[in-house]
């Protein structure tokens, strides 16, 4: 199996049935050889940088009934909120005194949040903080407006694609939505000129190997300049609240092939790997990974943005949040810094 990772650090690439045996190896030299080769080419490309980006979770409202999502709107017992302009703003404030250099708001699909109320935000948070990057996280929504937002100043724009197989999408998502319609959605943002993120839930109910090797072809047809994976974490009031998780190992062998596959792409270690393992997060470092995205929300809201069970993260302010990561990041060998974190080469990730 080691002979597979090596192909994959040489060429970049495997066939399908080679995908399908090194995801679904327990071998562990394998593992740790995959994890070695993974920093290797992330170091190659940002040394041991690792870049931050401060979230902001703007609304916890969602058109939208996903059956994985502890927002959807199905759930009665959602603590709903949203953001005021001031709160984005005063969370931006604070963020860029504790060295933030781009700031990602996130939020459900929530009609509160109008091109007429983003583009002048947008514009203002640029104005005010031109070394920083404004990255989008609140889905869906139609071609002119994407183009209203870019031209506010947005440069980024994140948007799992969750499955790229049709069979598996249509069991995670209500039939009002549509794999069709996403997967424009991230063309036409790549077409606008964003630094595009995609990405995908790993140990999803009813995902197969057939469907993770799905979403890495489609990534390689997307070529995003950022890609963000995860663990399925089940939430208690979502119909797949009986659900296993996805599991550590899976996680980590996907960020690993991820990052052997697309060596300059922006790799998170996600909250929700940290929410599965105490040292998720590092291990993801380890793993090929080079970004972290902890939490600028105000405090009081934090866990209201209920995706999933037992997020971490909840209580503490931005400041103690940054420091602990940043403690925590040093200890597992790599180096926090104050930058905007780009892609370094957006045409060949």
């Amino acid at each position: 199996m080691t002979g597979l990772v090596e192909k994959l650090y040489r060429t970049g690439d495997l066939t399908d049935n080679e995908l399908r045996e090194l995801i679904n190896t327990d071998d562990t030299d394998a593992a740790e050889l995959l994890r070695r080769r993974a920093d290797e080419v992330r170091q190659k490309s940002y040394g041991k940088k690792v870049f931050l980006r401060g979230l902001i979770e703007v609304s916890s409202y969602c058109k939208n009934n996903c059956l994985y999502c502890g927002i959807r709107r199905g759930n009665a017992e959602a603590d709903r909120y949203r953001l005021s302009r001031e709160d984005i703003l005063k969370c931006c404030e604070n963020g860029y005194e504790l060295g933030f250099r781009t700031f990602v708001m996130q939020g459900g699909e929530d009609a509160f949040f109008t091109d007429d109320f983003l583009c002048p935000l947008i514009s203002e948070i640029k104005t005010k903080y031109p070394d920083c990057a404004v990255t989008l996280s609140l889905g869906e929504r139609s071609y002119e407006s994407y183009k209203r937002l870019k031209e506010a100043g947005a440069d980024r724009y994140l948007l799992r694609h969750e499955a790229a197989s049709q069979e598996l999408y249509s069991k995670l998502h209500p039939e009002e939505m549509s794999l069709e319609n996403r997967k424009n959605c991230l063309f036409q943002l790549k077409e606008l000129g964003y630094q595009v993120g995609a990405g995908f839930m790993v140990g999803a109910p009813c995902q197969t190997v057939e469907h993770l090797i799905a979403d890495l072809r489609f990534l390689q047809e997307l070529r995003p300049q950022m890609i963000g994976i995860g663990p399925f974490v089940p939430h208690h009031k979502t119909p797949f609240a009986a659900e296993k998780g996805g599991t550590l190992e899976l996680t980590l062998r996907l960020l690993g092939i991820l990052r052997l596959m697309f060596p300059k792409v922006l790799l998170p270690a996600t909250t929700a790997l940290g929410t599965i393992a105490p040292n998720g997060r590092e291990l993801g470092l380890q793993t090929g990974c080079n970004v972290v995205m902890p939490n600028l929300s105000p405090v009081m809201v934090r866990k209201k943005y209920d995706l999933y069970d037992n997020k971490i993260c909840t209580g503490e302010e931005a400041a103690e949040c940054r420091s602990c990561l940043q403690r925590r990041i040093g200890s597992a060998g790599y180096e926090v810094v104050s930058e905007r974190g780009d892609c370094i080469d957006q045409l060949k990730v």
